[in-house]
């Protein structure tokens, strides 16, 4: 195995917003920092998540944003605290982007695109002095001199071994492996005796037991717009997609933490979808009993309610035949349809993931309490959020966190030597 000259002051592995993020702290305060990466370019799924329009972060009140992650809120606030929503609208305009507010409070590029905001910002990180190395993927630990730390890496010229004073982990969780989240950082961390929750599909579709033929050949793909899904704690409006095995999309990616929690406990997930949410009970009620003379339950419905499409499609396939004929059953399912989902879809699907390092394993600045100068960030620590711009937000907070920490802990070692 080859050997780089020297012990690097700070070393970054993985190239996307929490990574470079870090990197960005570190090269800001004047710490010379070279960032790894097993892809040959770095941002792969920034750049993926910003294909129809990059959803930086959200509008809505900080406190409601807070609360949107969940168990992880106390200690995604202190990082958000740091690096919030109008901070990162602030930091994008330091990048020549601005951004505006969409109708639904999401906040996007006034041109939508990753890809300007991704080149400004690697130009301003190579002109700090950040040394970027593609096509290095980590492959575990090494033999380390004195305080240092040894990684190895494999590339397409052999492995090498690389060791520096601070280290910043940011390698995210196991969805979409191609783009180089496969969460093979698990068993190397574990080593180190740092506590890791299993890694676990979030913002993610689940699969219904089976769907009718019908439903599968003639709605797979078809959107069901403006309703609501309630399980236990959670009820949201919003819409989701009817896909072959099931259900996916914005309001389910929102209740997937619940959904996921109640298959765990369960073995399956039964939600209420309330197909007319603006429409109350009464409402509904009145329209279904209405005379409807000769003409079909569907035809009544679409005509006084407008159930039409998927949304009658999915009355027909969860429903018995003979509440069709029961008005006020009938009536009740409209606003309170019960729909049993057994499985989330597999993770490498999962626009992101649940679990990872434990937070109390970390102190305040991101560092690995049982091995100091070893920072993680971004996904790969045991926190999830809704799409809507909190995973970004909160990937870039942490990230910002950590390369300050790693700042701190290489003041510790003015005197390392300078690399070539």
């Amino acid at each position: 195995m080859k050997a780089t000259q020297g012990v690097l002051p700070a070393v970054v592995v993985g190239g996307g917003p929490a990574g470079l993020m870090a990197a960005e702290a570190l090269a800001a305060a004047g710490v010379a920092v070279d960032l790894y990466d097993a892809m040959p370019s770095v941002g792969r799924k920034f750049l993926l998540a910003g294909k129809g329009g990059l959803n930086l972060t959200h509008s809505e009140p900080l406190a409601a944003f807070v609360a949107r992650y969940g168990a992880a809120s106390d200690r995604v606030a202190r990082w958000l605290a740091v690096l919030g929503p109008q901070q990162l609208r602030e930091w994008a305009k330091g990048l020549g982007i601005d951004t505006f507010v969409g109708s639904s409070g999401r906040i996007f590029p006034t041109d939508m695109k990753a890809a300007p905001l991704l080149r400004a910002w690697l130009q301003r990180l190579r002109a700090r002095g950040v040394r970027l190395h593609m096509r290095h993927r980590w492959i575990g630990w090494g033999e380390g001199d004195g305080d240092a730390h040894a990684l190895r890496f494999a590339t397409p010229s052999g492995e090498i071994g690389v060791q520096a004073r601070s280290v910043v982990l940011a390698l995210g969780g196991a969805s979409w492996a191609r783009l180089g989240s496969d969460g093979a950082w698990l068993p190397w961390l574990a080593e180190r005796g740092v506590a890791i929750a299993p890694l676990q599909a979030s913002n993610c579709g689940f699969d219904v037991a089976r769907w009718s033929e019908h439903l599968r050949t003639r709605f797979a793909g078809a959107p069901l717009k403006n309703v609501a899904l309630r399980i236990g704690a959670f009820a949201q409006r919003g819409e989701f997609v009817l896909t072959e095995t099931g259900i996916e999309g914005s309001l389910v990616y929102a209740a997937s933490s619940f959904l996921r929690d109640a298959i765990a406990a369960q073995g399956r997930a039964v939600a209420e979808i309330d197909l007319l949410p603006e429409r109350s009970t009464a409402f509904v009620f009145d329209e279904v009993m209405r005379p409807r003379g000769s003409r079909s339950m569907s035809t009544h419905l679409k005509s006084r309610l407008g159930l039409d499409g998927a949304k009658a499609a999915l009355l027909h396939e969860l429903l018995p035949r003979e509440t069709f004929t029961d008005a006020a059953a009938l009536a009740a399912a409209i606003k309170a349809l019960a729909i049993t989902l057994v499985k989330a879809r597999p993770i490498d699907e999962a626009i992101s993931t649940a679990g990872g390092v434990l937070l109390a394993e970390l102190d305040e600045a991101c560092m690995v309490r049982k091995v100091p100068g070893l920072f993680c960030a971004g996904e790969m620590l045991d926190w999830e959020a809704p799409t809507g711009g909190y995973l970004l937000t909160a990937s870039m907070a942490s990230g910002l966190i950590a390369g300050r920490g790693a700042v701190a802990h290489c003041a510790a070692f003015r005197d390392a030597p300078a690399r070539a």
